[in-house]
């Protein structure tokens, strides 16, 4: 089922790569990661791309996992061909007092772009988090071994490190609040996993199998 914020909801830190000779470098022929401009969510893949969705996502939410186990390969494809940009926008509600799994899980995806990972890379790592996926209230993963889910996806050197440290790059709080309100503006409900189709400039039915295909099927002004 999907994961609901009931009533209210409890920026934040740009580019593609290659490391050369130890140094991050950009890397225009492939699709990149940076931070939006609001410093609440992910952008992956080319600006340009015909096709553009925000994707509101909770760590801890199992439709959310349900989300990237159908139609993660697809996104990924998409993303890498050049057809498609997803800007991610983590929320945290499901974290409880004594937790801050979704917290942790958030401020790695903000940590892992940037210069060293490509967006297909940034994807692989969003797929591996949600596979992974422990039950709500748990501790969650460890920041090693989210690390080495990042290490195993691709994701920048340099980046990897910062997550293994626990280096924080975003209040959770704030990007909460953030994202949940954006949310609020296009549905009831604040509930994930929800997509917006940025150029159609309407919420996507993501209960139809077919939602991507026929995204990508529709002409892009």
């Amino acid at each position: 089922m999907l994961a609901v914020l009931a009533l209210s909801v409890a920026g934040l830190t740009a580019g593609c790569s290659r490391v050369v000779d130890g140094t991050a470098q950009a890397d225009g022929n492939k699709p990149g990661t940076a931070i939006t401009k609001d410093g609440a969510g992910i952008q992956i893949g080319y600006p340009d791309a015909p096709a553009q969705i925000e994707l509101f996502t909770e760590p801890q939410c199992p439709a959310c996992a349900h989300l990237q186990h159908e139609s993660g390969d697809a996104i990924a494809a998409a993303i890498g061909q050049g057809r498609l940009a997803v800007t991610y926008r983590p929320l945290t509600f499901l974290d409880r007092s004594v937790t801050e799994y979704s917290a942790r899980v958030a401020n790695a995806l903000f940590l892992a772009a940037g210069p060293g990972t490509t967006g297909t890379a940034f994807q692989a790592f969003v797929q591996d988090l949600w596979a992974h996926q422990q039950p709500e209230g748990s501790a969650g993963p460890s920041d090693d071994a989210i690390a080495a889910m990042a290490s195993e996806s691709g994701v920048g050197s340099e980046q990897i490190d910062k997550i293994a440290a626990g280096d924080k790059a975003i209040d959770a709080g704030q990007l909460n609040d953030a994202n949940a309100g954006l949310l609020s503006e296009t549905q009831y409900e604040v509930s994930t996993p929800a997509v917006y189709d940025l150029v159609g400039e309407q919420v996507v039915d993501t209960s139809d199998p077919d939602w991507l295909a026929k995204l990508l099927a529709t002409p892009q002004s």
